[in-house]
Parts: structure tokens; C-alpha cells; sequence
């Protein structure tokens, strides 16, 4: 498929998925997240693992200020609508496949989400995660659910209330990040060459398994979409935005 923001190839058993937008930063915008969804169409029965990658300096850096900003100016701003990203998320973490994020460089606000939603994560010594939205008003209302999954309330607390990077021995010892490592490239290889011998029959099984022991993510799904809906359309946050985005001022 031509794509315009991720770039993927298949090598059966195995999807790589690179979102690729290197002019924002690797921001998320709805083409993003229309494509990533498109690709998960179109692998999910052949596909028994889902390899996630971002640039080698930054995974995912969030949503698209940038073009956010763009919109609010010209006067062609759009309804906000964060389900389309809730639920690609939600597949990551329930689909019928192994979801691994390769995480390199930054992993900031929805960056997160995706690594959150991975089965498993694996990253190198320049990995480092955070979530920046209370600097702006907002709070990382979709992001959350997953993360507490993940690694617990209290720690994705912190993270929220702090803004600031954590480390990635931090994201290890805390849970966000499985295994770390100098070479990531050569660490995932390792993984996949034991993953890609588990029969889909058999993850299918386990991945349902285990969505009806902690149905968390689903549960409280319309709570976060309506919470991310109302920070976002609030004028003075998008007014921080805009700010952010021609000034570089929090």
C-alpha cells in the first residue's frame, strides 16, 4: 500500500509497522491513525506478531500540535475525536497477535499509549518516556487506562503529575519497558526468533484469555474518550497550544 505516514512490510509470520511522519516529529494526525488501522485490517488473520517502530531519535512524540495549531488559524478547526486512536490502541492490546513496540529516542503523551498497549516492549539506551499534558491543561485521559494496566495506578500518577522523562531503566524497573539493550535491533531479533514459533491458533486463544480476565480498557472507554474530548476543546488549552507551537513558551 502506498501509505503516507507509516511504512510497513510484512515477513510472515511478522508485521513491522513503522509510523513515519519524520517532518512532525513523528506526531499522530488522523491520516496516522486512519493508516495504522488500515494495516491491521489487511495483516490481522495472516499476521501473528506486530512489530511497532518510530524513527531511530523519537518513537511518537503525541498528538499533532503543529497541525492543530495550523487548523485553529486558518478557521477550518475539526471536532476533536480521540476514538479512532482509543481503539486502535484497544486492538494493539486485544488483537489476535503479539503487539511489540520497539521504542528508540522519545516516547512522549500518545507515544506512550502505543507502548502501553503493547504485549511486549523493547527499547535502547536512548529510550525515554513521558507525559507531557498537564503542561498544557490537558491530561493523558485515553493514555491512561492502558498505563495503569501496565504498570499500576500510582506510578502512571507520577508520570502524569510530573511532565518530565523517565528513564529507560526507570521504564524497566517500573514495568513500561520489558527489556533494554545497546543494539534494540539485535535484542528484537532475539525475540522474534522464539515469538514467531507460537501457532496463531495458540495466541488467538491466550490474547482471549486474557482480555476477559482484565477488560479494564474496554470498560472505561467512553469515560476517556469524553474526558480527552473536554480538554481539548477547551479554549485556553488550545490557546497554550498555539503558543507552544509559535513560541516554544509553556
Amino acid at each position: 500500500m502506498n501509505y503516507q505516514t507509516i511504512k510497513v512490510r510484512f515477513q510472515e509470520p511478522i508485521c513491522f509497522l513503522q509510523l513515519f511522519r519524520p517532518e512532525a516529529n513523528n506526531a499522530m494526525n488522523d491520516l496516522l491513525i486512519e493508516e495504522c488501522h488500515h494495516a491491521l485490517d489487511v495483516y490481522e488473520k495472516s499476521a501473528s506478531i506486530i512489530v511497532l517502530e518510530g524513527l531511530p531519535e523519537v518513537f511518537c512524540s503525541g498528538a499533532d500540535f503543529k497541525g492543530m495549531h495550523d487548523q485553529i488559524v486558518s478557521g477550518q478547526q475539526r471536532e476533536h475525536n480521540p476514538e479512532p486512536t482509543y481503539n486502535l490502541w484497544l486492538r494493539l492490546a486485544t488483537g489476535p497477535y503479539i503487539t511489540i513496540s520497539r521504542v528508540r529516542g522519545k516516547a512522549n503523551a500518545g507515544g506512550v499509549g502505543f507502548v502501553a498497549a503493547s504485549d511486549i516492549v523493547l527499547a535502547d539506551e536512548t529510550a525515554q518516556f513521558s507525559l507531557s499534558e498537564l503542561l498544557f491543561g490537558l491530561f493523558p485521559a485515553c493514555v491512561l487506562p492502558f498505563l495503569i494496566r501496565r504498570i499500576g495506578f500510582q506510578k502512571a500518577n507520577y508520570m502524569s503529575l510530573m511532565t518530565r522523562p523517565i528513564s529507560v531503566e526507570h521504564a524497566q524497573a517500573w514495568g513500561l519497558v520489558d527489556a533494554y539493550d545497546s543494539k534494540s535491533d539485535s535484542l528484537l531479533r532475539k525475540h522474534l526468533l522464539r515469538l514467531k514459533k507460537v501457532p496463531k491458533k495458540g495466541i488467538v486463544r491466550y490474547k482471549q484469555y486474557l482480555n476477559q480476565m482484565d477488560d479494564s480498557i474496554d470498560k472505561v472507554k467512553s469515560l476517556a474518550i469524553a474526558s480527552n474530548k473536554e480538554v481539548f476543546s477547551d479554549p485556553c488549552n488550545l490557546e497554550r497550544i498555539c503558543l507552544f507551537v509559535e513560541k516554544g513558551q509553556l
